[in-house]
């Protein structure tokens, strides 16, 4: 008991917060009571551990330790969830321990089932961010040990999300697991099945797994557990009674822990259970087969995070710019390799790529205020914020080089090229903005497309802004002529907006006409898409309006509303390209600011808002002290008690879709309210989420955060803006600076993919990028279209053989699409995440055909 104690307390010493009340698991577990029974089945348990460098695994004794604790049980076996940057870490600075491992890293009593870089969570991450995870964890691990193999993913969190079937077949894996019985603190899968399944992806990939059985309640007593985690008696008689054949528990020790085999060794093992992998399992265990088609939504994933704190949402903010970068930086530099020849330095990528990986890792979200560099008192939330900004300075340079590569010298004279690049793969229109040479000051400027027409345009000083054309992943190039200076209060004003004789405020253009309210905080009275028939998309019947900022400010014991008090309303910008609408207002006395942004042609809203907050007021459903942590009551999960923008919409019986990893949900939830730990409900946003009707309209709202949402049959949907008070493990959340969030509105005709949504929203997070060139030629080029396909570029990078180029299907049907290339290409191979060729594409002189289900993914190299 000595040594079990010994080793908690360095476990505490390492990870003060996360698992302070791992210190009771861990004294259950070791005094569990009962008589050990003899079933008339097997009974098997996967023991193993989880953690890394980062996330706690004591390099100077653990290495050594398994492979001792190995040598001396036998019997005994382990799944190993070790982030892969450890191996490095490990091999200089215990050498001859890493040396003893790598002996039997391959040996059969030892699996491999998380490779992932920083082990993240998935469903509050890209797709393609999943697949980089995958890559460079793969790669690192097999530099390590290159015998080793990887054919089952199983995890002690829930890094669980819908798209994963389809990712890991691709990488090679046979097998999944959607247990993590220990570690639920934030959350954890829905119960389905019994002893296996077939873990159907949205796109039809399956994989064989074993699902968090139907029987697998619960722990009582417990914020943490299911009954899964240490084959007590109360789960292995419900697997018994419940028809499971060959029942199986698990636990993924933290490997900061000194413990050996979790459930007893030798002839002492809890229940007479024999210890197995998870590949022996389903290999030699189990069934072995299932006609079980399990089509996990991403419903059946259950977070509970504390959505909407400062901290989180910070993270989350800084996650997303840096995905948004990376990808951006890669694409941009194909476009500059595939036209001038220049080509990034991918050691730079792998950096900031590496970077980003380490801000996705789980413990970023769920224990931000977590001490990970001691030496410098450095927590989560900081190092994250150097990651995020390294991965951005990265990407920025790249994209800085890649567009050098298009310029000129200027002539000296006031006329000029301005190069716009579109990293989509569709054509679009939106507004680009480029700073102009010091010669350009104080000018105004006319700008020309490639047929000579005058397009609009807006000069701030040197900030040129102008509505841009550019071709499918390529770029159109544009003529500046400066002209005469600009009077100093020059505005090309048009008639887009107008005060009423009640206060209303009246902004419109060829797009919308909205009505602000200022006798109630700003909010939108009115909103008439014009392309739409006129459809009005607010519910003026709804004792919410579109717009309100809302929550329960518990110490005042009452919601606030932003409604509650007059707003000063300012258009800032009117002319034919913008219009833009500042409201100044306040919500519970705290001021806030929100800028409403609606350009010509563009079907999106953009929204600016910052609240700056005058204290760190209380913000959820109630008080809660830091002792009830471990109550299964918690304050911070019902989402409509914080503080939220509202969207009250007239759309009639509309359903809510919402984006996930490669994929779309359908969302089968009547209400999102949940208030307690066993009732989780997945409530995540990670890009966007529509309400469409059946037949008519749908209105969409984007993120620039994954972040929590509200909606009920008597709340209308509500994007979280923040949360204030003590959450996870009793630590406090606090308000410590002003909230800043970035949103937009989409009203649309039709259903998300027929209005494509996606494609929209993939606009948003990749604006056109511009720079100017001096003097050139009005050359346009586009390099891939996806024009027709419903497909998108997740990725398109510079590898050894050419260019990787990853297409998913987000709104198209399975039948084969042509894609277009503006480059001749040597030879196209369609390949597996895992690199294996799957088949030569024939090609004609400038296109590919590919056919892929809705939701699939394919890899092709282009030579």
């Amino acid at each position: 008991m000595k040594r079990h104690q010994g080793a908690l307390a360095r476990h505490i010493n390492m990870k003060p917060m996360k698992h302070l009340f791992a210190a009771i698991l861990v004294a259950v577990n070791i005094a569990a009571s009962g008589q050990d029974r003899q079933y008339d089945r097997p009974v098997y348990f996967v023991d193993g551990y989880h953690g890394g460098v980062y996330g706690h695994y004591p390099v100077e004794w653990k290495t050594q330790f398994l492979v001792d604790r190995l040598a001396a049980h036998p019997e005994w076996r382990i799944c190993l969830e070790i982030e892969p940057e450890t191996w490095d870490t490990v091999a200089r600075r215990t050498p001859a321990a890493y040396e003893n491992f790598r002996k039997i890293a391959a040996d059969p009593r030892v699996e491999f089932t998380n490779p992932a870089y920083a082990q993240p969570y998935c469903y509050n991450v890209s797709g393609e961010s999943i697949i980089r995870q995958f890559e460079y964890g793969v790669r690192m691990v097999r530099r390590h040990f290159p015998d080793v193999r990887f054919d089952t993913y199983s995890v002690e969190e829930p890094c669980f999300t819908s798209c994963l079937p389809q990712v890991l077949a691709s990488f090679g894996f046979k097998y999944a697991v959607l247990k993590c019985p220990n570690t639920c603190w934030g959350g954890y899968s829905e119960p389905y099945g019994s002893e296996l399944v077939n873990w159907t992806g949205p796109d039809g990939t399956a994989i064989l797994t074993v699902p968090r059985y139907a029987c697998e309640a619960l722990e009582e007593n417990s914020t943490w557990q299911t009954t899964a985690w240490g084959n007590h008696r109360n789960y292995l008689d419900a697997c018994i009674e419940a028809g499971v054949r060959h029942p199986v528990g698990m636990c993924y020790q933290d490997a900061g822990w000194g413990f050996g085999p979790w459930i007893g060794s030798g002839d002492s093992i809890r229940n007479n259970s024999t210890y197995v992998t998870w590949r022996e399992y389903f290999e030699q265990k189990s069934d072995r087969t299932t006609t079980d088609d399990y089509r996990m939504t991403q419903e059946g994933v259950r977070p509970n995070l504390m959505w909407g704190s400062q901290v989180l949402q910070t993270i989350a903010r800084q996650v997303r710019k840096a995905e948004n970068r990376v990808t951006e930086a890669e694409k941009m530099g194909v476009i500059a390799a595939l036209t001038t020849g220049r080509k990034y330095d991918r050691a730079q990528i792998d950096e900031a790529w590496r970077t980003l990986m380490l801000a996705q890792h789980h413990d970023s979200w769920i224990v931000p205020y977590n001490i990970l560099n001691r030496a410098k008192r450095l927590t989560w939330a900081d190092e994250i914020a150097t990651w995020t900004d390294n991965t951005c300075r990265i990407g920025d340079r790249v994209i800085e080089v890649a567009m050098q590569g298009f310029t000129a010298p200027s002539a000296g004279a006031p006329t000029g090229y301005v190069r716009v690049f579109n990293t989509l793969g569709t054509p679009r229109t939106d507004v680009a903005t480029v700073a102009l040479p010091e010669q350009y000051g104080g000018m105004e400027a006319t700008v020309t497309d490639a047929n000579g027409k005058t397009v609009d345009s807006r000069m701030e000083g040197r900030q040129l802004s102008f509505r841009a054309d550019a071709p499918a992943f390529g770029f159109a190039t544009y003529r500046i002529e400066g002209g005469k200076a600009a009077p100093k209060t020059a505005s090309k004003t048009v008639l887009a907006a107008r005060t009423t004789d009640s206060g209303e405020v009246v902004v419109e253009n060829d797009m919308y006409r909205i009505v602000f309210d200022a006798s109630r905080g700003g909010v939108i009275k009115s909103l008439v898409a014009r392309k739409e028939g006129d459809r009005e998309f607010v519910d003026r019947t709804n004792r919410y309006a579109l717009g309100e900022l809302r929550g329960h400010f518990y110490r005042e014991g009452r919601f606030r509303s932003s409604t509650e008090s007059h707003a000063k309303i300012t258009v800032t910008k009117s002319d034919a390209l913008q219009t833009e609408t500042l409201i100044e207002g306040q919500i519970a006395g705290n001021p806030f600011r929100q800028s409403v942004t609606i350009a010509k042609g563009r079907r999106r809203i953009d929204f600016d808002l910052r609240i700056d907050w005058r204290g760190n007021v209380g913000v959820g459903e109630y008080d809660q002290r830091p002792d009830d942590s471990r109550n299964n009551r918690r304050a911070f999960s019902d989402d409509r008690f914080k503080l939220n923008v509202l969207f009250p919409t007239s759309l009639a019986r509309a359903q809510l879709c919402k984006d996930a990893p490669f994929d779309v949900c359908e969302s089968r939830l009547e209400s999102t309210a949940f208030n307690s730990w066993d009732s989780i409900k997945h409530n995540v946003i990670l890009n966007w989420i529509s309400l469409d009707e059946k037949a008519g309209h749908g209105l969409a709202l984007f993120s620039d955060h994954t972040t929590s949402y509200s909606c009920a049959p008597d709340f209308p949907l509500g994007l979280t803006l923040q949360y204030s008070g003590h959450g996870l493990w009793g630590r406090d959340y606090p308000i410590s600076g002003p909230t800043e969030v970035r949103y937009a509105l989409v009203p649309h005709g039709g259903v998300w993919d027929r209005a494509a949504i996606a494609t929209e929203n993939s606009g948003w997070n990749e604006p056109l990028k511009a720079v100017y060139c001096g003097a050139m030629d009005m050359e346009s080029r586009s390099l891939v279209d996806l024009t027709g396909t419903g497909y998108q570029i997740s990725a398109a990078q510079l590898v050894d053989s050419g260019i990787a180029l990853r297409l998913f299907n987000v709104e198209g049907d399975d039948k084969p699409r042509r894609v277009k290339l503006g480059f001749k290409a040597a030879s196209v191979d369609e390949v597996t995440l895992a690199g294996e060729v799957v088949g030569h594409v024939n090609t004609s002189a400038d296109a590919f055909e590919t056919a892929m289900p809705r939701f699939g993914f394919r890899t092709f190299i282009i030579r």
